[in-house]
């Protein structure tokens, strides 16, 4: 079935691995007959600042309230014309690949600035004016899938389980539960390059095969189990109930391991 796939990227350098990637993304999603738009970041000048600029029209020239002008713009239509545009094709999408070099361990700025901008109160928070009432695994993107491809330039040892800079999908975690899961998507499991400064031609295609072969299954590929807000494991919205994951704390605590969580009510059956 034909869908419609966002992919929003940012690298300067059009010869760059991450372009590589984009160019692999757009050229296997058309294969596939699906329909492809594109946010490339530098190449529109995004304006990565959220500052008072982003209000045209203010409710309160006094003090900028980042969270009441931007519901106030977004539900009066009073939004900037590149925000509005970018919410529009994320609206519209099936899916939303992010394609961009680790830098600092996270997005690069003009990317974080995308988020910042776009996502908006009314839509990827206070959903519905609903507080705290439509997120993490609800709100405006539920039923859209999400997925991160990120080019690192350090050595994958250094991403181990035990590597000094900590697994990719716990550095990543900000981004794939906060700023994706979130609003609603169901986000795929990160696809990383690594040693990126250093790679050979033959690599490089590797790579890009790789790369490929995912995306044949971005419409199929179980998400990463993250725990939703109001499946049951969060009575209070807040924090996890105490028979869930006793032994677990910080990031993991949030992502259900299917097999051993399955396993007791299958010995009790």
């Amino acid at each position: 079935m034909k869908k419609k796939v966002l992919i929003v990227h940012a690298h300067p350098e059009s010869t760059s691995l991450t372009r590589q990637l984009v160019d692999a993304s757009v050229q296997t999603l058309l294969a596939q007959g699906h329909e492809v738009l594109q946010s490339d970041l530098y190449a529109m000048r995004w304006k990565a600042a959220f500052d008072g600029d982003d209000f045209p029209s203010r409710t309160d020239l006094q003090r900028l309230s980042f969270v009441a002008e931007s519901g106030h713009a977004y539900a009066t239509g009073r939004q900037t014309a590149d925000v509005a545009s970018e919410q529009q094709k994320v609206l519209s999408a099936d899916a939303v690949i992010f394609q961009f070099p680790l830098w600092w361990y996270g997005m690069p700025a003009i990317m974080k600035g995308w988020v910042d901008r776009v996502w908006a109160y009314g839509l990827a928070y206070g959903y519905k004016d609903g507080g705290n009432t439509y997120r993490y695994g609800d709100g405006a993107f539920k039923g859209k899938r999400a997925v991160l491809a990120v080019a690192a330039g350090g050595p994958a040892s250094d991403y181990s389980a035990r590597g000094i800079n900590g697994p990719i999908e716990e550095l990543l975690f900000p981004i794939t539960h906060g700023t994706l899961y979130f609003p609603g998507f169901d986000v795929l499991p990160t696809y990383a390059v690594y040693g990126t400064g250093r790679m050979t031609e033959q690599e490089v295609a590797q790579a890009l095969r790789a790369w490929r072969l995912r995306l044949e299954g971005l419409f199929e590929d179980a998400p990463i189990p993250f725990r939703p807000q109001n499946g049951g494991d969060y009575p209070d919205r807040h924090v996890l109930a105490s028979h869930v994951a006793p032994s677990q704390t910080g990031l993991l605590a949030h992502i259900a391991d299917t097999e051993m969580e399955r396993e007791p009510a299958e010995m009790g059956a």
